[in-house]
């Protein structure tokens, strides 16, 4: 909306002084000529801004201009301003919104106060984009087209109609009553009902999405979103005929990654010489199979049996692939 950039526009004038049309336009995702005609509305409406020309030229407010913005500490300021750092807006489409929700955090501050909480924000950082193996962490990218209706729907509780691919299954529609959205390790996921039966879907996997304001969504009042997840989360990981139980046998150090990536651990036991021997249960044989296979020497698979031959017959492919010249001419040694 127009009003909320030109809010965003004063504050960023206030916050970093005199800033350049092409600068503005970038930050506010808009086009100078945008600016332009944003900033003869601002000066229209009786706020400070004027021009300066030259090459170091630019927009900028008189000295002195104070909004109306009060109510935040510096304690209360510093912790919006690290949760916002987080990338959960991300993925729910937010990313601008949360842009200028955090202008607006910073300038509600006293001016004594303002610069340390930018400074101090500066250094913490919440979740990075790689890890210290320099991994990427990647987040669901979904378009606004199809975030957008999703959003709308949830929060004024209409339904919903969606597009929706399935794994390994072609999209087809699905009209549900949304409930709530859920963001867990950068990726989106929607809590909905349909015919009256629980549904979660992958916001990754949503093709298109249609809110549908003349039919209210069939759902409770008020939700519980932690406790639904969870209910969710335990009958996932109890249920379908594809699940697969394995006995593990393995070093203490690799722990957290085979329980990472388990969809459940049933028994854990230390054996006398300090390696450990867990019963877990992963989604399917492929899961299982890939988990193991990570762990390398780290673990070893004590059962079934059916896992034990496919973890030899890989490890025996490796062996003969690089036993032998390759396409390269290299010799083993």
């Amino acid at each position: 909306m127009r009003a909320d950039r030109l809010v965003s526009l004063v504050l960023l004038l206030r916050q970093r002084g005199r800033l350049s049309a092409a600068t503005l336009a970038r930050e506010l995702e808009v086009s100078t000529r945008t600016v332009l005609r944003d900033v003869e509305a601002l000066s229209a409406a009786g706020v400070p801004v004027y021009a300066e020309r030259g090459r170091h030229g630019g927009f900028a407010l008189l000295p002195g201009f104070q909004t109306e913005l009060t109510g935040l500490n510096h304690d209360e300021a510093l912790a919006l301003l690290v949760a916002g750092s987080r990338r959960g807006a991300q993925v729910f489409g937010l990313g601008s919104a949360l842009a200028a929700a955090m202008l607006k955090v910073v300038d509600a501050l006293p001016a004594s106060h303002r610069g340390t909480a930018a400074d101090v924000a500066e250094r913490l950082l919440i979740d990075p984009e790689t890890d210290l193996l320099s991994r990427r962490v990647t987040a669901d990218e979904i378009p606004d087209a199809v975030l957008a209706p999703i959003r709308r729907a949830v929060l004024s509780g209409h339904k919903l109609r969606i597009r929706y691919a399935a794994t390994d299954q072609p999209p087809r529609l699905r009209t549900v009553d949304p409930i709530g959205l859920v963001t867990v390790r950068d990726q989106g996921y929607l809590l909905a009902t349909r015919s009256g039966e629980d549904r979660t879907y992958r916001l990754s996997r949503v093709r298109a999405a249609e809110e549908l304001p003349g039919e209210p969504a069939e759902r409770a009042d008020h939700v519980d979103l932690e406790r639904a997840w969870r209910e969710r989360g335990a009958r996932f990981r109890s249920g379908g005929d594809d699940q697969v139980t394995v006995l593990v046998r393995m070093d203490p150090a690799r722990r957290e990654d085979l329980v990472g990536t388990a969809l459940a651990v049933h028994s854990e036991e230390a054996d006398a010489d300090g390696r450990l021997r867990l019963e877990v249960t992963f989604q399917d044989a492929r899961h299982a199979v890939w988990a193991l296979w990570q762990l390398g020497i780290a673990a070893k698979a004590l059962a079934p049996a059916w896992l034990r031959a496919s973890l030899r017959e890989r490890a025996a492919a490796v062996a003969a692939r690089y036993g032998t010249d390759d396409e390269y001419g290299i010799s083993p040694p």
